[in-house]
């Protein structure tokens, strides 16, 4: 965590309740166990923003993206926060989200592409351990014509671990031409851990392309044992394995070195599950 906040001591500051962008802005900001936090960026402005979460407690957080806006959003958890996320996107607005579960914490997000050819890109993690119990919770609303959503949403369970995701997409009667997909991905590291992943679409639409999967497996016995067979002891092929398996999405957080950064708490908490 060390390097996390001396990363992070070197960005901007958000808040502590409010944070407006009007142009683009090269530094990322950051904001650490916000309460309550509103963003706006208006038309045409860019900005990157990193929110850390290590209390037990609740966060709700506010996005306004105007006519062109681009956010690059990073949400870490490394405690059991209770966080309510909602993003409204004008037209041609796009937004990046990346979100890492390192403990038993709930996330929901709550995504209004409201205004033409708007874009929401979402890669989610939790990895969770002993008793933890995560949850992952995504509502996208496809409200008007042309826009575009494609989440992922990837979880690791071991020990008694409970992780829970549940996503919806929902296309109004209005929103034609709507391109949405969502996929739900997880690997289960012992008998009595539990993952339960819910992806639902509800679509008013007739000319549309949506997806949605979800998949809960073991890891690969065949990979592991070619690691073995080179030297690697059974527990370093497992963590290389899902290291492979989450690296993409948590490499994505935008800013280097933070997603590095990320990448080594990720591997700690692997050494514990």
């Amino acid at each position: 965590m060390e390097r996390i906040y001396e990363i992070l001591g070197t960005f901007r500051k958000a808040g502590p309740e409010q944070l407006r962008v009007d142009a683009p802005v090269p530094t990322p900001y950051a904001a650490v166990d916000p309460e309550h936090l509103h963003v706006t960026l208006t038309a045409g402005a860019a900005a990157h923003l990193v929110v850390l979460h290590t209390t037990e407690g609740t966060s709700e957080l506010t996005v306004e993206l105007a006519e062109g806006a681009q956010l690059e959003l990073t949400e870490l958890f490394t405690a059991g926060t209770f966080s309510e996320m909602t993003v409204h996107q004008a037209a041609r607005s796009c937004c990046r989200m990346t979100t890492v579960l390192l403990s038993g914490a709930n996330a929901s997000y709550r995504i209004d592409l409201a205004g033409a050819a708007a874009e929401n890109n979402l890669g989610g993690v939790f990895l969770l351990g002993g008793q933890e119990h995560g949850v992952v919770k995504l509502h996208t609303n496809h409200l008007v014509a042309d826009c575009r959503s494609d989440s992922t949403v990837k979880g690791v369970a071991g020990g008694e671990a409970t992780g829970e995701f549940s996503g919806l997409v929902y296309v109004a009667q209005d929103a034609q031409r709507t391109d949405a997909r969502q996929q739900s991905r997880n690997v289960l590291l012992s008998e009595r851990a539990r993952i339960e992943t819910m992806p639902q679409l509800e679509i008013y639409a007739d000319d549309v392309k949506c997806s949605h999967g979800a998949t809960v497996g073991q890891m690969d016995a065949d990979a592991i044992l070619y690691m073995r067979q080179r030297g690697l002891s059974e527990a370093q092929a497992r963590r290389l394995q899902i290291e492979g398996f989450v690296g993409d999405v948590v490499r994505r957080c935008g800013a280097e070195p933070l997603g590095e950064a990320v990448l080594a708490l990720a591997a700690e908490k692997l050494e514990r599950i």
